[in-house]
């Protein structure tokens, strides 16, 4: 499975490097092919098709040799046999949701440790005496502030110690509990952090140790946030089905009776719901979209806000952050800055949704076209939270504006993708 992964990961790239090396973006690429532009954002990103036919459509249109991308040279005389080539492609499209093929982004030392404390067998070293559940509490805060805050660097530094310390507690006697669910917390802020650092594979060792805390925390409300990353995980490899099952799942155990849960816990299920619609409109699927926004704008009338913890970052603005990555995802970038404006002018007093929200507005601005705003629109995000603009995904963003700008009318977009290390 890991040959697998890593195949399918290849052959992206060559799709990838092949467009950008002709300066072409992805809606022009997925316009000569009569598809979507995520059609061709999956492809770049080693999801592939099943469908033989749109691997030989790419190859022509950007001009690859298809045994490059695990094509059969195109006959002379007779056609090629279907099965026998789906056959030869099906080890890396099939590739397995636990494969963990991905190499880590980093080769820091604070990224290695993170890795060591989730590997399954490992005895992490613990930072000192055995600490009251007081204060471990205070720092499963202090760590999902950090991530909220975007400050990554000090966010994977301080995780490893963390989880260590967790580990300890919740093998003892005495507030076994919910020293599990305070684990089960750090290990979904290390799922969110690796997915921020486009490291899939690690993800699912945190996401599955997140699984196997929360259910010893016997708390719904963690086993809820465990779900919602793993969910996560799934749709960042593409595997939107089964995230939006998993959540649709779990959430129909979950939601009801809102005006008698306390709001910890109805975030819980309104950020659960909100990773629902962002799988449902990675699969295409408008109205399972619209109906998990629509379940989550209620569970929005009940809950409390304004309170200064993680679980603030459930709001009706959180909503309508939703709203727009979905439209976005859908290709409406019309009604994804429709709904973006009236955000840009509200306080939104978590960085990473500042960002993000700023972000969005930027991919929609480059489905139209206009590249200027787009840019724009990433320098705020920039002002919002730096090491966020810095991640995988966006850095991909911001190389493909500046590949499309071929007439380099924009030399401040070329400047910044270059800062960001990654020029066109």
């Amino acid at each position: 499975m890991a040959d697998a992964q890593s195949e399918a990961r290849r052959i992206g790239e060559v799709i990838r490097q092949a467009r950008v090396l002709q300066r072409r973006s992805q809606k022009d690429v997925a316009a000569a092919l009569g598809y979507r532009q995520s059609k061709v954002s999956r492809l770049e990103s080693g999801r592939g098709t099943e469908d033989v036919r749109v691997l030989r459509e790419i190859a022509q249109v950007l001009d690859i040799p298809p045994h490059r991308l695990g094509l059969a040279a195109a006959p002379d005389a007779s056609p090629a046999d279907p099965g026998t080539e789906d056959m030869h492609r099906r080890t890396f499209l099939a590739a397995s949701v636990a494969a963990l093929a991905a190499p880590p982004p980093s080769s820091t030392a604070a990224h290695h440790d993170l890795i060591q404390v989730l590997l399954p067998g490992t005895s992490p070293v613990v930072t000192g005496q055995p600490l009251g559940i007081d204060e471990l509490r205070d720092r499963a805060r202090a760590v999902r502030r950090m991530f909220c805050m975007c400050d990554y660097a000090e966010l994977e530094r301080t995780l490893p110690g963390l989880i260590a310390d967790l580990r300890q507690a919740a093998g003892g006697s005495s507030g076994s509990a919910e020293a599990s669910g305070l684990l089960a917390t750090a290990y979904q802020t290390s799922v969110s952090l690796l997915l921020k650092r486009a490291d899939q594979g690690n993800a699912w060792l945190a996401a599955g140790r997140a699984m196997a805390e929360a259910e010893r925390a016997g708390d719904p409300v963690v086993l809820a946030a465990s779900v919602r990353v793993h969910a996560h995980v799934l749709v960042r490899e593409k595997y939107t089905a089964q995230a939006v099952n998993l959540v649709r799942h779990t959430a129909d155990q979950l939601t009801g009776f809102y005006d008698q849960r306390s709001p910890r816990y109805l975030a819980a299920v309104g950020l659960l719901l909100l990773r629902g619609a962002t799988a449902a409109s990675r699969n295409g699927d408008r109205d399972t979209t619209q109906s998990f926004l629509t379940e989550a704008k209620e569970v929005a009338r009940y809950a409390a806000f304004g309170r200064p913890d993680a679980w603030a970052n459930f709001s009706p603005t959180n909503v309508a952050l939703h709203e727009v990555s979905a439209a976005v995802s859908f290709g409406d970038a019309g009604i994804a800055l429709h709904t973006a404006r009236p955000l840009m002018r509200r306080h939104i007093p978590v960085p990473e949704r500042r960002a993000a929200l700023w972000v969005e507005t930027a991919r929609a601005y480059s489905q139209q076209g206009r590249l200027a705003d787009g840019y724009q629109a990433l320098r705020i995000a920039e002002s919002c939270a730096a090491q966020d603009v810095r991640r995988p995904a966006v850095r991909e963003l911001v190389a493909d504006m500046a590949a499309r700008d071929r007439r380099r009318a924009l030399p401040e977009l070329h400047h910044f993708s270059r800062q960001l290390g990654v020029p066109a």
